[in-house]
């Protein structure tokens, strides 16, 4: 499923014009977004929690070249599905 058909499913399900749909999912990305840029976790109860995981520094191996290298320290964006989430997909 692919952004334009969320959307009209969402419309479909909540009685919305796809218009309105498509606000209203723009609206959640654009909120998670900054939370988890404000360093906020997103917990969504029975859903699931968005939150970010700070990856360490570590050693790598250039592949073409075979020489080590360092691999900076990064934040990354994770989802962790909640119970509910999980049993639903069983």
């Amino acid at each position: 499923m692919n952004k334009t058909e969320l959307i009209a499913a969402m419309a479909e399900k909540a009685g919305l014009s796809k218009t309105d749909a498509e606000k209203a999912l723009n609206a959640f990305m654009n909120s998670v977004k900054d939370a988890l840029a404000d360093g906020d976790k997103v917990q969504l109860v029975g859903f699931g929690t968005f939150e970010v995981k700070e990856r360490a520094a570590r050693k790598g191996i250039n592949p073409q070249t075979k020489a080590e290298i360092t691999i900076p320290a990064s934040k990354a964006p994770a989802f962790k599905a909640g119970q509910a989430f999980k049993s639903a997909i069983k």
